[in-house]
């Protein structure tokens, strides 16, 4: 047995011992008190990267902290496998997506198994699994019976990069999230998801310990918003219908001067005369190749086109021009606004484009009526200009034309979000197949949930046409309608791949069930999870669709409570050594396989760990490694290497390291508790530097080196699993140092004999004094006042006043 700290040789053998002794099994028959933990599942890419390693290595270390705390511990590992990058792979490699796919699981398993993780291995899904898209669609269904999966035809965010429509999540100003080309704007039938009847719900955070921002994020996503819904009769010959508007503020209605209709308004055409005609269409084309981001500029000039035709407001009975506009979305509100230009700055440009009429219905410093508004505003005084409302404060006006409007039946007050439905389909082939079929007598009709999976075909051949591959399978599409057998086709969209990750932390604790998703026992065990982590990212998609999945599952009485994870941590980024993201274009990457050949995985954990606070994430540089490994290397001398041991617990020295044990104890665990991890290894650093210290002394006391051997690699277990686990063999520890208790602190031990105390006078620091911890303060006061530069200070005159913080602080005024 060597003496000499080798990661190379005692990593892999402890690692094959876990997994032989599958030392991370949860067990559920297992009485101690669960602890779910669970890390995001990485997406099979290729290799693990670093950001894998960061995200995972602490999550690792929590979760084997709790079972050290006496919990019996779950934290399974997954691979998020269905997904665009499979399809073009496929398309440039000439390979199948499941080759690709299984190919990358294969090679990202075994990297995740050198990180010396935790994991309980026997509880591993792959989300493109026949096995578990199985469920995954049997979910569809549930859903489609519950009445919250439906299909309709709607503006659709097309990306011809990616070929697929992509949620509304998923377009980052204006561009695809992952190709980076420019959304287009399509009419398609697709699939939702009803996430929308949650969205009161949704803005609901109570008993849960997530972080501020993402709470924030997530209720400026969900965008509640109180006011009312107006009509507005369209006084066209013919057309018997009414514009209807939300807004925020009905107040401002006698202002209204124009309607302002989205250019794709189911209204638009019946409305337009036939002399606008060909000027809407042209605008409604040249709207069609602009993006949305492109439409709402603040920076862009108004644009718009007069459709001939007129509203009638149903508050003064003015006839209201009808215009059309590309900053209404369709996908907003109703896609038709009021235009009120005095109290709204976009109304206000687009009004003095065209000359409208501006209004403004509050008095105002700025209303003069010898002078034109050379702006909006928002709030005034009293209302004006307002027919019956005339005088009325704006505090009440609101309410006022509400009632008004509610009791003459051409409006209400209303509560609107900005959330909208989720659109599930994806027209490609790499995701799991939606099971509908469409029946030309039947119209659309679910699969049997006994002919579930509907699984994926081989041989698929890949074309950029927008649709998907599947639909060129004759053989897979045409089936017999599932009521009465005649021929019927398949849906062809597949589910976009947030469905998937949704609902996986429920068949984490039920994996190998073929009859249900999960158990009610198993769900009961082991739901909700204790403590999830990963990106803030994915706030306002995984994070929401995740919340929204499981409240639809507790209503089908699935699952127990009313949220999926009770606590959430978000870690930061780990940059590349010059700041930026890790780049291959950059040449700033640093490979976790060669820093794992050079140092060993405890090292590479540790120093991730180290750079900082891991919620802010920063750069990782390898040269940080020496340091980490000079650490490892001490505490592997200060275990094995022999001591002179005598029986003197009485000594000062044994004192002093039992006091820096357990100080150590007390600071690691707080720290270990809110993952501070580079606070928590500087501390343990602080403690091997007084283990050296009382070594150099010549002696050390045999209790109280053995007690600060034991707490050090307790204590470090978490971090670097693979050293501790030898060294607590070596130190004559029971197997396994990861089930053994954690060490907890003496709190006489911990306890400070003497404290400074800081003495100003007039709030000025002019002196500190050493005070024995007990002191009261009377005590306080005379030691203060014996002080000679204390006196010096004072000069002879009598304090005013004296303030005493215990412990701390004396405050002389004089």
């Amino acid at each position: 047995m060597t003496d000499r700290y080798d990661p190379h040789a005692i990593e892999p053998k402890w690692r094959q011992r876990w997994s032989d002794d599958q030392l991370y099994a949860a067990r559920d028959d297992d009485p101690r008190p669960k602890w779910y933990a669970l890390t995001m599942f990485p997406y099979p890419s290729g290799d693990l990267h670093t950001g894998h390693w960061y995200a995972m290595a602490p999550s690792d270390a929590a979760a084997r902290y709790r079972r050290m705390r006496g919990h019996n511990v779950m934290f399974p590992m997954g691979f998020d496998s269905f997904g665009l990058p499979a399809e073009n792979a496929a398309i440039k490699r000439g390979i199948d997506p499941q080759e690709w796919t299984y190919a990358n699981i294969d090679r990202m398993r075994g990297q995740l198994r050198l990180m010396g993780a935790s994991f309980d291995w026997d509880r591993e899904v792959v989300t493109s699994d026949p096995a578990y898209y199985k469920w995954t669609q049997w979910w569809f269904l549930q859903l489609y019976n519950r009445g919250l999966a439906y299909r309709a035809e709607a503006a659709a965010n097309w990306c011809p990069g990616c070929h697929t429509v992509l949620a509304n999540e998923q377009v980052v100003d204006g561009r695809c999230e992952r190709s980076d080309d420019v959304v287009e704007r399509r009419f398609l039938t697709q699939w939702f998801f009803k996430i929308t009847a949650y969205s009161e719900e949704l803005l609901q955070f109570e008993g849960i310990e997530w972080p501020e921002r993402i709470r924030a994020m997530q209720t400026n996503w969900i965008g509640r918003s109180e006011g009312a819904t107006l009509q507005f009769r369209v006084d066209v010959p013919g057309v018997d219908d009414s514009i209807t508007v939300f807004t925020t503020r009905p107040d401002t209605v006698y202002g209204a001067s124009f309607m302002a209709l989205a250019p794709e308004h189911r209204l638009v055409d019946p409305v337009t005369t036939a002399a606008r005609r060909e000027a809407v269409d042209a605008y409604r084309q040249q709207t069609s190749r602009q993006t949305e981001i492109e439409r709402l500029s603040t920076e862009k000039e108004k644009t718009g086109v007069f459709t001939g035709a007129y509203a009638i407001n149903p508050f003064n009975g003015e006839r209201i021009p009808i215009w059309i506009a590309d900053y209404v979305l369709i996908t907003y509100g109703t896609g038709a606004v009021m235009g009120v230009p005095a109290h709204d700055q976009r109304d206000f440009e687009f009004a003095t484009r065209f000359a409208l009429p501006i209004v403004p219905v509050f008095d105002h410093p700025d209303v003069d009526v010898a002078r034109p508004l050379e702006r909006a505003f928002t709030h005034g005084g009293t209302m004006i200009n307002s027919g019956p409302f005339d005088g009325t404060p704006e505090s009440e006006a609101v309410a006022k034309v509400v009632a008004y409007a509610q009791e003459r039946g051409f409006g209400e007050g209303t509560v609107t979000y900005r959330l909208r439905d989720w659109l599930i389909s994806r027209q490609r082939y790499w995701g799991a197949p939606i099971p509908m079929v469409h029946c030309p007598e039947h119209g659309i009709v679910p699969v049997p949930e006994s002919d579930l999976p509907v699984t994926l075909p081989k041989g698929v051949h890949f074309e950029p046409t927008g649709q998907s591959p599947l639909t060129l399978i004759e053989d897979w599409v045409n089936v017999p309608c599932p009521i009465d057998g005649k021929p019927a086709r398949r849906e062809t969209d597949t589910m976009d791949t947030f469905m998937c990750s949704s609902w996986y932390q429920m068949r984490y604790v039920d994996p190998h069930n073929p009859e249900r998703p999960f158990s009610k026992e198993a769900a009961a065990k082991w739901l909700p999870v204790d403590q999830y982590t990963g990106g803030a990212e994915h706030a306002v998609m995984h994070l929401l669709y995740a919340r929204f999945f499981w409240k639809a599952a507790r209503d089908m009485g699935m699952v127990p409570g009313d949220e999926p994870m009770l606590r959430l941590f978000n870690q930061g980024v780990i940059l590349g050594p010059d700041g930026n993201r890790m780049s291959k274009s950059r040449g700033n990457v640093v490979a976790p396989d060669e820093q794992v050949s050079q140092w060993g995985a405890d090292a590479f954990r540790c120093q991730l760990m180290f750079v900082g606070p891991w919620d802010q994430g920063g750069p990782y540089n390898p040269t940080g490694m020496a340091g980490i490994a000079r650490w490892l290397n001490r505490l592997w001398s200060l275990c094995v290497e022999p001591v002179t041991r005598v029986d003197a617990p009485e000594d000062p020295a044994a004192t002093a390291l039992r006091r820096a044990t357990h100080k150590t104890i007390l600071a690691a665990t707080a720290d270990i508790e809110s993952f501070r991890f580079n606070t928590m290894i500087s501390r343990l650093m602080e403690h091997t530097s007084a283990m050296q210290r009382a070594r150099e002394g010549g002696t050390v006391d045999v209790g109280a080196w053995d007690e600060a051997v034991r707490t050090a690699l307790l204590l470090t277990a978490p971090l670097a699993p693979h050293i501790t686990e030898e060294l607590w063999e070596r130190t004559g520890g029971r197997y396994s140092v990861h089930l053994a208790s954690w060490p907890e602190a003496d709190a006489a031990l911990v306890r400070e004999d003497e404290i400074e105390v800081v003495v100003q006078v007039n709030g000025k620091v002019r002196d500190r004094l050493t005070l024995p911890a007990d002191a009261d303060e009377e005590a306080a006061r005379a030691a203060v006042f014996a002080s000679s530069r204390v006196q010096e200070w004072l000069g002879g005159k009598e304090p005013r006043r004296v303030i005493y913080v215990p412990g701390r602080l004396v405050n002389i005024v004089i």
